[in-house]
């Protein structure tokens, strides 16, 4: 005779046929990842500004579809011993680039593969260790997919022909621009002059200026941005011979 078994109450067992369904979502979840894919485009991330301020409307951002580039250190122009004040340092691209009447250094658009940019403090040759420093010259290095040098250097252009002038702390700049022969592919070369003011901000009545120059090397784009030191004028020779000493830098880099 045979016995028979029990049935479980009607709420266990709605129980027990939950247990599989439950088994499936667990593991479902557990394949489940709120990671971003490998493949995705990086935020755009920002001149020559700081690395606290917010970085410019339209600054150069790597694009997804470009090949990684990797700027060395190498790349960057090197002061001789006897006109430098201190090592170079890295800084970030929004401090180092300059802006006139806006974002002109800034606009390298979706064609930048990678940018960089480092900062070298100069002296005058033979002045003695405990003198200040004479300037500092920050330089950026862009590198572009095609022909994004060149149309960089055209906007850059175009933007300086629309900015004579601007103001800068409630002192009017001047900006003058010419074609710098013998850099590179092409180059240009920036002067900004102001009324020279003393530490006190008194006017001399003199003028101050310092300058900026950008070449292109192939597809990379080079700005040197010189500052004179505590808003004194910049030395427009040392500047040269960093432009020139960069570029060759660059073309090395590239061989």
């Amino acid at each position: 005779m045979s016995r028979s078994v029990p049935l479980p109450p009607a709420r266990t067992r709605r129980a027990l046929a939950l247990l599989p369904l439950l088994g499936t979502i667990a593991l479902a979840a557990a394949c489940t990842t709120t990671e971003e894919p490998p493949d995705s485009a990086p935020a755009p991330t920002a001149p020559s500004s700081t690395a606290a301020a917010a970085p410019p409307t339209d600054a150069p951002s790597p694009s997804a579809s470009s090949p990684r580039v990797t700027i060395p250190t190498s790349a960057f122009v090197e002061l001789p011993a006897e006109l430098r004040k201190s090592p170079r340092r890295t800084t970030p691209v929004e401090q180092a680039l300059p802006t006139l009447c806006g974002n002109e250094f800034g606009t390298g658009g979706r064609q930048v593969t990678a940018s960089a940019a480092m900062t070298v403090t100069y002296q005058t040759a033979g002045e003695p260790a405990s003198n200040v420093p004479q300037g500092m010259i920050h330089q950026t290095i862009f590198t572009f997919d095609g022909a994004g040098a060149s149309a960089y250097l055209d906007r850059l252009r175009t933007a300086v022909q629309a900015c004579p002038s601007y103001d800068q702390a409630g002192t009017r700049v001047t900006v003058k621009s010419e074609v710098l022969t013998g850099v590179g592919g092409e180059a240009l070369l920036l002067t900004r002059t102001w009324p020279e003011t003393s530490l006190n901000g008194e006017r001399t009545g003199g003028t101050a200026s310092s300058q900026i120059a950008v070449a292109r090397v192939d597809s990379t784009v080079t700005v040197f941005n010189d500052q004179g030191w505590e808003g004194t004028s910049g030395n427009p020779a040392i500047l040269d011979r960093v432009v020139r000493d960069g570029v060759r830098a660059i073309d090395a880099w590239q061989r």
